[in-house]
């Protein structure tokens, strides 16, 4: 037998906030039951795990050791800057000039996430 992922989890302190820029960078709207009064709120996604917020009274303090990442439908450069403009802040740019890397953002409550290249910006240099 197996296990299947059922969802990832984000700690958080403001969970509707940190559900809403989520479902900003996933597209997905935060499950409609789920109000800013709630102590956990999902974001349902059609393929794959959902993402589930659950509100915590501690801080983040260190780094994650297991973090989120993004494989977006447009140019990675292009998601990078649509994602920092909706709040998230950029932690390391491991982009290179050839177009390769990633970039590592955090998300407001300084959960990391990285931003690969897209499937059509791997397939050219393949």
């Amino acid at each position: 037998m197996a296990s299947v992922l059922r969802n990832v989890n984000f700690d958080c302190a403001d969970l509707f906030a940190l559900a809403g820029f989520w479902s900003q960078v996933t597209g997905n709207p935060v499950r409609s039951e789920d109000g800013p009064d709630e102590t956990e709120v999902w974001v349902s996604m059609p393929e794959g795990p959902d993402l589930y917020f659950q509100q915590v009274a501690e801080p983040k303090t260190i780094k994650n050791r297991v973090h989120v990442c993004l494989e977006p439908l447009i140019p990675r450069d292009e998601e990078v800057e649509r994602l920092l403009g909706i709040g998230a802040t950029m932690v390391t740019d491991a982009r290179e000039p050839d177009g390769t890397g990633w970039a590592v953002l955090a998300d407001p409550e300084g959960n990391e996430f990285c931003v690969l290249r897209s499937a059509a910006e791997r397939a050219v240099t393949a």
